[in-house]
């Protein structure tokens, strides 16, 4: 049996919704005889190369995070949007009405930093975008799974759809709001 391979990847927020990933216990055995995950920051797999489905949580606040979406979706044939950050930009755009300066100078120079009070300027940094966005303003997104984070049953249900060779439809008895 050929597996499905599968890259996830979290941008700018908490890291629940992969909690939830892992949450499907016994069930996420069960899925594991059915598909390899190729790459994710919850394990040292870091090789997204051609995957068949790409599961991004977190919203896009700095150019690295649309560095990294941008690859996982030239690399994935399907895209699923993990939990309400990567839905519709969920908690990291409560920074959105505040500069992007203003964060900047908030976090490094009126805190105790590893910078002394200055703003880092290394040119490896990424940069702060000037809103924080939901991953389907960068990228096309194929599937959707809100939730903060969403429950497992909703995961697990989406990727058995998707190794059936079904599009997910997630209904409210899936769904978790909260």
């Amino acid at each position: 049996m050929t597996k499905i391979r599968v890259a996830t990847d979290w941008l700018a927020g908490c890291s629940g919704c992969h909690m939830s990933l892992l949450d499907m216990d016994e069930k996420l055995v069960e899925l594991m005889k059915r598909i390899e995950i190729t790459s994710s920051p919850i394990t040292d797999l870091k090789t997204p190369h051609q995957v068949d489905v790409a599961i991004v949580e977190g919203a896009v606040a700095n150019s690295a995070n649309v560095k990294v979406l941008k690859e996982l979706r030239e690399q994935a044939k399907t895209l699923i949007a993990l939990g309400d950050c990567a839905c519709f930009g969920g908690l990291p755009t409560l920074r959105n009405p505040l500069d992007a300066t203003e964060v900047l100078r908030r976090g490094y120079v009126e805190t105790t930093s590893t910078e002394d009070g200055h703003i880092p300027t290394d040119s490896e940094l990424a940069r702060l975008l000037d809103d924080v966005l939901p991953i389907n303003q960068i990228v096309k997104v194929d599937v959707y799974i809100p939730g903060c984070p969403p429950s497992a049953k909703a995961i697990y249900y989406a990727l058995s759809e998707l190794l059936e060779g079904r599009v997910p439809v997630l209904t409210g008895d899936n769904l978790r709001f909260d």
